[in-house]
């Protein structure tokens, strides 16, 4: 008995040896070493990055709202003067970025950069643990120390860029936190001129607004002598239900997690769509479709047609970025921000994105000689002077400032003499039109819709019902990624199939135990289990 038990113990202190050698989890491929040779061209800080001028090679998305060349938009040319970093563009429309990366990652030539090609996070951990796509961890700290201090006053952000490996593989694109405006992306609006025509008060609870919408119906505000008023109209039906969220008490993790949020009850991880809820949503937009106070041809409308009926006044209330750069000035001040509404699921606002936008925008590979001057060339447009740069060009030729010291562009870019559209004019000095961008986004040096006036104050009256936490994504291993791709090809497409079927009233909700029984033999239980792993991962970073 006593040498079955030495024998146990000595057996015992083997396995435990050998997990010690062998049983800790890969931290995936070394960070790169960077020599003292490497750094003899590179200065620590400050501007030119480097002292003899290098060319970097990049493969870039672009829209096609930007110009042809590259090399001869005015920041890029002023920026490789300052840095003596030239960029060698090459330039693939938006469409054919997935086609173009493929090729390039199954075996044809690699760029230094993948410069705004979208590449999903499934690839950065699948190439980065095979060493093609750069770990950043350590050299973020040491080359990127704009990059550094946001992370350090973010460190969720930090959280959410960190794959299952421990690693970052690529430099995310950040939205600034105190940028609410962007942060909110399109609001719900409301014709405040139609609200005086009615005498209503601004609505505050959901039956406020069906009110109004009812109201609208009801009513020829326009003057026409016809019945051709919309009371909600837009591009989608997706923009009015996440705004809707909150107050029926889904989504309350932010619009990254179209299917996730938490369980106000247990705080456990939930796939609210099949939810009382969210049923009680879905009700809800059946009531208002139903009565006509949705626009009938809300799932089939194209973004023109949308657009063209909103700028005529035929919308008494819509979900877009800003009613004055879609609807026209005129038409579109006629508009004002909906506060959240309060529904049985009370008052929070969940219609809110991460402020870790995307991590695939500036991925470095290992075909990169420069890897210090690289991530010092990106670094800058993380910082005030680099914003600036990046999206308003240079003080005098592009923009001027205000009696406030705040940017504006010249006339010459508003009220193009040429005339060309602001967009069309902006194409010579910008590229980051389309967007897809690594940088910072804020509101000082950013000037897009988000930006107006109008847009600020939609974003105030909705801010104090924002949530306390936004979800970024969360990332998956590989193994995880390969299951999860096929289950959730299944469940979100159905999710959403049936969630237009409720709406619309094609299919009743005497069909919902059902609905929720076809989800569950698709494998919501497996799909549950891999998202409870990667959300424990995310609050453990």
């Amino acid at each position: 008995m006593k040498n079955k038990k030495v024998i146990f113990l000595l057996m015992m202190s083997l396995m435990l040896v050998l997990a010690a050698c062998s049983g800790k989890k890969s931290s995936g491929p070394e960070t790169p070493e960077i020599s003292e040779e490497d750094l003899e061209n590179v200065n620590e800080s400050g501007m030119p990055i480097v002292n003899e001028p290098i060319t970097l090679k990049f493969m870039a998305g672009k829209p096609p709202t930007t110009a042809d060349d590259y090399n001869e938009v005015l920041i890029w040319k002023e920026y490789e003067e300052m840095t003596n970093v030239h960029i060698d563009w090459e330039l693939v429309p938006f469409e054919a970025r997935e086609e173009k990366r493929n090729l390039a990652l199954a075996g044809g030539k690699l760029p230094d950069v993948f410069y705004t090609m979208a590449l999903p996070n499934s690839d950065l951990l699948k190439y980065g643990e095979q060493g093609i796509f750069v770990k950043l961890n350590d050299l973020i700290e040491d080359y990127m120390p704009n990059l550094t201090a946001i992370l350090e006053e973010y460190p969720e952000i930090r959280k959410g860029a960190t794959f299952p490996d421990g690693n970052i593989y690529g430099v995310p694109t950040i939205y600034d936190p105190e940028f609410t405006s962007v942060i909110l992306g399109a609001k719900p609006w409301i014709r405040k001129d139609w609200l005086e025509q009615l005498d209503m008060e601004m609505p505050e609870t959901i039956d406020d607004f069906y009110d109004y919408l009812k109201a609208v119906k009801e009513t020829d505000l326009n003057g026409n002598g016809k019945q051709d008023e919309i009371p909600y109209g837009g591009t989608n039906i997706s923009d009015l239900r996440q705004a809707l969220n909150g107050a029926f008490g889904v989504g309350n993790k932010g619009n990254k997690h179209a299917y996730l949020d938490e369980d106000p009850e247990t705080g456990d991880l939930r796939f609210f769509p099949i939810s009382d809820s969210y049923k009680e949503l879905l009700e809800y937009l059946n009531k208002l479709y139903s009565e006509g106070l949705i626009a009938k041809n809300i799932y089939t409308i194209d973004n023109n047609q949308s657009y063209s009926e909103g700028t005529e006044g035929l919308y008494g209330s819509t979900a877009i970025t800003s009613p004055e750069t879609i609807y026209g000035k005129k038409m579109g001040s006629n508009f004002v921000g909906l506060p959240a509404l309060e529904g049985p699921g009370g008052k929070t606002y969940n219609k809110a994105t991460s402020s870790l936008n995307h991590m695939g925008a500036f991925v470095v590979t290992s075909e990169n000689e420069n890897i210090p001057a690289t991530l010092r060339w990106l670094d800058h447009f993380y910082s005030e002077e680099g914003a600036e740069l990046f999206f308003m060009g240079i003080e005098g030729e592009t923009f001027e400032r205000d009696e406030d010291g705040n940017a504006q562009y010249l006339d010459k870019i508003t009220d193009s003499p040429d005339g060309l559209s602001m967009e069309q004019e902006l194409s010579n000095y910008v590229t980051w039109l389309g967007g897809g961008y690594p940088g910072i986004v804020k509101q000082e040096t950013f000037q897009g819709a988000e930006s107006l006036p109008s847009s600020i104050e939609a974003a105030e009256r909705l801010e104090p019902n924002m949530l306390d936490e936004i979800w970024p994504s969360f990332t998956y291993t590989v193994e995880e990624n390969n299951k999860l791709s096929g289950l959730e090809a299944d469940i979100h497409k159905y999710v959403n199939e049936m969630q237009d079927k409720f709406i619309t009233g094609t299919e009743p909700f005497s069909k919902w135990d059902d609905y929720i029984k076809e989800i569950e033999k698709m494998g919501l239980d497996q799909y549950m289990e891999i998202q409870e792993e990667a959300y424990k991962r995310y609050k453990n970073n």
